[in-house]
C-alpha cells in the first residue's frame, strides 16, 4: 500500500515580513482570516448584538372621547397653545381652565389634548376629582385614591400606602414620561398638588369652576373659559332647531343669550326645538325668560340658567324617560350600564322573568328591555345623559344633582326603595358573573343569589369581566355602602365578598378595606358567621397589602378564634395561612412555619388540595428565607406537581420559577435553568400571563448567568428585568443597579 505524498513545504516569506504562527493546540476567538498574502489592510465589521426583546406595557389613552359636534373656541385654543409655548421649558408645567358650570371646560380641554396626541407619545391620563362638595355621600375625590389609580395605569403592582409615598413614586415613574394628565373638576388646589408631574417633559392640565389660585401662586398658567361666540352658539342652536333658527334670527340670539351661551345649555335648548318641531324659537326664548328668574341668575353665577334649561329638557322627555331619569337619580353610581337602566325603567320582574299579563296595569316585562333603549335614547338626544362607552352612560356633573332631586321630590317612598334594591341587586348579579369568570374557586358554597334579581350585564370572558368591575368600581362601592346605611346587612356581605375579583386582580387598598370594614358589620348584625369569617379573612389581606401589618394580624386572629369555635377547619386554615404570611414578611420565619404546617395539616385532613398545594408554596418560601434550600426545593417540587394536575395553570407556574431559582442556588443550575426559562415563556404570553412573574424570572435568569461568569447574558436579563420593574415597582427595580458585579 503506497503512502500519501509529503504535503509541500510552505513558501518562506521574504525578508522583512511579519509572521504569527499557530500551533495545533491553538484556539481562535473572534473573527479570523484565511490567506496566503494580504496587500493593504483588513477591517471586520461586526453587526451590534440585538436588542432584548421588551414588552411595551399598553399605553394609557383614558381621556374622554371627543363630542361629535365641535363648535368654534379656535380664540381659545390659541390662547392655550401661547400659554405652553411661554412656559420656561425647565420648569413643570401646569394649566388651569376655570369658567362657568356647563360652559364646556372638560369638551375643551378633552378636545384640545387630543389635537395634540403626538406630544404625548407616553400616554394620557384622566381623573375626575369630584368637584363642589356637600352632595351627600359624594364630593371632592381624595389625592391617594387618585393616586393609586394613576399608577396601576403605568404597571405599577406594588402602589404603596399613604398619599405622601404615593405622590413620590408617582413623581419618580413620570420624571422622564412625555406624559399629559387631565385633572377634571378640581376643588382646591390642595386637592391637585399632591397629582402634579415633576418634570418639564409632561403637562397637567386641571379643570375647574374655581380659579385656583394657590396653583397660580405657584406657576400654574390660567386660562378663564367663557361662553361660545354668539354664532357658534347659534350654530349649536340650528342642529335641533333646523330652519326655524335662520327664519326667527332675533329670537335664537335672545335664546342664547339668556343660555349665557354655555354650550350645555344651548344644546338643551337646541333639543327642545327638535323634540317640539311645531313650537317656535320665540316660544322657546319666552319659556326660558320666565320660570325662576334665568335672566337675573345669569348675571350672577348662571346656576338658575341651567336648572331652568334641565326642567325645560325633562318636561319635554317622553314619561319612560322622564320615569329613568329621576331613579337614576337616585343611585350612588356614576357609570350605568343599559342592563342596569332596563332594570330600574320597568315596574314589574327582571326582564327575562315570566312572560304574560300584569296585575299592576305595567308593561309586559318582554318589551322592557326595548323600553329601556328608547328612553335612554331620549336622554342622550336630550344631552341629560352621555354615552362614554357601548352600553355604558354617565350623567354630566350638572345634570345628576337635577336628576337627584327630582327623583326624590316626585318618586313615592316605596317606588324609592323598590329602585335601590334593583339597583344592589344588578350589582350582586353581575359582579357574581364576574366572579365566576374571574376567580371560580372563590364561590362561597351555599350562597346563591335569589332568582328574582335583575339580568346581569352580559360579560364576554374574563377580559371583559375585569374591565367591568374597573368601570363600576365606584358604583359598586356606593352600593356597599347603601347597603350598609339601609340596613341590608345580607346584601351588603355579599356583594363586598362577590367583589373579590377586582381587589385581587387591581389592588385598590382604599375600597378594598372600607368594603370589608362595612361587610364585616354587616355580617355581625345579620348574624352570619360564615360572612364574617369571609370578610375577616379577605379584608386582612387588604389591610396586609397596605402594610399594616398588626391590624391585619389582628383580623386573622379574630378569623381564627371564630373559626375554632364553628369547627370550620377550611377557615381555620385560611387564618392561619394570613398569619403565616404577614409573619413571613415581618420577618418572624419560624413563626410563620409553624402557622403553615398547622394550615397544612388542616386542608390535607380535609381533602383540599388546591390549598394544601398553595401552603406548600409558602413553607417553601419560608425555607428560601431561611436558606434552607433542600427543604424549599422539596416543597415546591411538591406544590409544582399538585397545582398542575389540578389545572392551576397560573399559581403552577409561579411554584415553577421558584423551584428554578432554588435548585440554580442549590448548585443544580442546568435544572433550574430549564424551569427558569420554560416559566418564562409561561409568563410572557397565555393564561399565566404576568410582567411581575416575567420581571422576576428575568432576575434570577441574570443571577444563574453572573454565577457562571457569563457577564453578557447577565447583563442582558438584568436590564430587560430592570425595564420591566421600573414600570411595575420602580422601588424593586433600584435592587438591580450594579448588577452584574463584575471584578
Amino acid at each position: 500500500m503506497s503512502s500519501a505524498p509529503p504535503p509541500p513545504r510552505p513558501t518562506p516569506p521574504p525578508p522583512g515580513a511579519v509572521t504569527n504562527s499557530i500551533d495545533g493546540d491553538a484556539t481562535l476567538h473572534g473573527p479570523s482570516v484565511q490567506a496566503r498574502d494580504v496587500h493593504g489592510g483588513i477591517h471586520f465589521h461586526t453587526a451590534a448584538p440585538a436588542p432584548a426583546a421588551r414588552r411595551s406595557p399598553p399605553v394609557p389613552r383614558q381621556l374622554p372621547p371627543l363630542p361629535v359636534r365641535f363648535l368654534g373656541r379656535e380664540a381659545d385654543r390659541r390662547a392655550l397653545d401661547t400659554l405652553r409655548d411661554r412656559h420656561p421649558a425647565h420648569a413643570p408645567q401646569v394649566l388651569v381652565i376655570s369658567g362657568l358650570p356647563g360652559v364646556g371646560k372638560t369638551t375643551f380641554a378633552t378636545h384640545w389634548l387630543h389635537g395634540r396626541a403626538d406630544r404625548f407619545p407616553d400616554g394620557q391620563l384622566y381623573a375626575d376629582l369630584g368637584g363642589q362638595p356637600g352632595d351627600g355621600e359624594d364630593g371632592p375625590v381624595p389625592a391617594s385614591a387618585v393616586l393609586e389609580s394613576f399608577l396601576i395605569a403605568l404597571g405599577v403592582s406594588a402602589v404603596p400606602p399613604g398619599t405622601g409615598r404615593r405622590s413620590a413614586l408617582w413623581r419618580s415613574l413620570t420624571a422622564e414620561l412625555r406624559l399629559a394628565v387631565l385633572l377634571d373638576n378640581a376643588f382646591t388646589a390642595a386637592q391637585v398638588r399632591p397629582l402634579l408631574l415633576g418634570a418639564p417633559s409632561g403637562l397637567t392640565l386641571v379643570t375647574s369652576r374655581r380659579s385656583l389660585t394657590g396653583l397660580q401662586a405657584d406657576g400654574a398658567a390660567a386660562h378663564r373659559l367663557a361662553g361660545l361666540s354668539p354664532e357658534s352658539a347659534v350654530e349649536l342652536l340650528a342642529v335641533g332647531g333646523g330652519p326655524r333658527v335662520a327664519r326667527e334670527p332675533t329670537a335664537a340670539r335672545e335664546v342664547v343669550r339668556l343660555c349665557g351661551r354655555l354650550p350645555l345649555a344651548v344644546a338643551l335648548a337646541s333639543a327642545q326645538l327638535a323634540l317640539r318641531p311645531h313650537h317656535s324659537v320665540s316660544a322657546l326664548a319666552d319659556r326660558l325668560s320666565r320660570g325662576r328668574g334665568a335672566v337675573d341668575a345669569l348675571r350672577v353665577d348662571g346656576e338658575a340658567v341651567m336648572g331652568t334649561a334641565l326642567d325645560l329638557s325633562y318636561d319635554a322627555l317622553p314619561e319612560e324617560s322622564r320615569t329613568l331619569y329621576r331613579r337614576m337619580g337616585l343611585l350612588p353610581a356614576d357609570r350605568h350600564d343599559l342592563a342596569l337602566l332596563t332594570a330600574l325603567g320597568g315596574d314589574g320582574p327582571r326582564p327575562d322573568g315570566p312572560p304574560g299579563p300584569r296585575d299592576d296595569g305595567g308593561a309586559d316585562p318582554r318589551d322592557a328591555g326595548q323600553s329601556a333603549d328608547h328612553a335612554v335614547h331620549a336622554l342622550v338626544e336630550a344631552s341629560l345623559l352621555e354615552e362614554t362607552g357601548p352600553g355604558t352612560y354617565r350623567f354630566h356633573d350638572l345634570v345628576r344633582p337635577h336628576a337627584r332631586r327630582l327623583g326624590e321630590e316626585r318618586e313615592t317612598p316605596a317606588r324609592r326603595e323598590e329602585t335601590l334594591r334593583r339597583f344592589v341587586g344588578w350589582c350582586l348579579a353581575t359582579t357574581a358573573s364576574a366572579e365566576r369568570l374571574l376567580t371560580p374557586s372563590h364561590r362561597l358554597p351555599g350562597h346563591d343569589l335569589p332568582p328574582d334579581l335583575p339580568a346581569p350585564t352580559p360579560l364576554d370572558g374574563p377580559e371583559q369581566a375585569l374591565a367591568w368591575l374597573d368601570t363600576h368600581r365606584n358604583g359598586l362601592l356606593g352600593a356597599v355602602r347603601l347597603t350598609s346605611r339601609n340596613g341590608m346587612d345580607s346584601e351588603c356581605w355579599r356583594l363586598a365578598d362577590l367583589m373579590w375579583p377586582l381587589f385581587l386582580r387591581l389592588r385598590p387598598t382604599e375600597p378594598w378595606i372600607e368594603a370589608h370594614r362595612l361587610g364585616l358589620d354587616a355580617a355581625r348584625r345579620a348574624g352570619s358567621r360564615e360572612g364574617e369569617g369571609r370578610m375577616l379573612t379577605s379584608g386582612a389581606i387588604g389591610l396586609r397589602d397596605a402594610a399594616r401589618y398588626a391590624e391585619a394580624t389582628d383580623w386573622y386572629r379574630r378569623a381564627l378564634d371564630l373559626a375554632a369555635a364553628d369547627g370550620d377547619p377550611r377557615q381555620q386554615a385560611q387564618a392561619l395561612s394570613g398569619l403565616g404570611h404577614v409573619g413571613l414578611l415581618d420577618g418572624r420565619l419560624e413563626e410563620a412555619r409553624a402557622r403553615f404546617e398547622e394550615a397544612l395539616r388542616l386542608r390535607e385532613s380535609i381533602g383540599y388540595r388546591r390549598g394544601a398545594a398553595l401552603t406548600r408554596r409558602r413553607l417553601g418560601e419560608t425555607a428560601v428565607a431561611a436558606g434552607d434550600l433542600p427543604t424549599a426545593a422539596d416543597q415546591l417540587g411538591r406544590a409544582a406537581g399538585e397545582l398542575e394536575e389540578l389545572g392551576e395553570t397560573y399559581e403552577a407556574a409561579r411554584v415553577r420559577a421558584l423551584l428554578g431559582h432554588v435548585l440554580d442556588r442549590a448548585g443544580r443550575p442546568a435544572e433550574g435553568v430549564r424551569l427558569l426559562e420554560d416559566s418564562l415563556g409561561r409568563f410572557r404570553s397565555g393564561e399565566a400571563r404576568s410582567e411581575h412573574w416575567e420581571a422576576r424570572c428575568l432576575e434570577w435568569l441574570g443571577g444563574a448567568a453572573e454565577a457562571r461568569g457569563d457577564l453578557a447574558e447577565a447583563e442582558r436579563c438584568f436590564g430587560a428585568a430592570r425595564d420591566l420593574l421600573r414600570r411595575l415597582s420602580p422601588e424593586e427595580a433600584g435592587r438591580l443597579d450594579g448588577r452584574p458585579r463584575r471584578g
